[in-house]
C-alpha cells in the first residue's frame, strides 16, 4: 500500500540521485580538463597515470549512477499512480513527484538527444 510517506521517499531519492549525477558529469569534465592539461604541460608518468586512474572511475560512475535514476524514477511512477489510483490526487507531496518525474525524465531526454 503506497502512502505519502513513501511518496515523500521516493520522491528524495529521485532528487538525490539526480543531483549526484550532475555532480559526477561535472567531475568528469574537470578531470578530464585536468587530465589533458597535465599532458600538455608533459607531467610526471606516474602522476599522469594517477589522474588517468581518477578520471576512469568519475567516468564509470555516471551510467551506474544513471542505472539507479531510472530505477529511483520507475519506483516512483509506480508509487504515484498506485496513490491516484486510491482517491488521492491532490496535495504538496504528489505535486512535488509529479515536479521531480518532469525533471528527470528532461534528464533522460536531453541525454539521449
Amino acid at each position: 500500500m503506497a502512502t505519502l510517506r513513501n511518496l515523500k521517499i521516493k520522491t528524495s531519492t529521485c532528487k538525490r540521485i539526480a543531483k549526484e549525477l550532475h555532480s559526477y558529469e561535472k567531475e568528469v569534465e574537470t578531470e578530464s580538463a585536468k587530465t589533458a592539461d597535465m599532458k600538455a604541460k608533459g607531467a610526471d608518468p606516474y602522476d599522469l597515470k594517477q589522474q588517468e586512474n581518477v578520471l576512469a572511475e568519475s567516468r564509470m560512475m555516471v551510467p551506474d549512477c544513471r542505472k539507479r535514476l531510472e530505477a529511483a524514477l520507475s519506483d516512483l511512477k509506480g508509487t504515484l499512480v498506485e496513490l491516484e489510483e486510491s482517491g488521492q490526487k491532490e496535495g504538496s507531496e504528489i505535486d512535488d513527484a509529479r515536479i521531480t518525474l518532469t525533471d528527470v525524465e528532461q534528464i533522460f531526454q536531453s541525454s539521449d538527444a
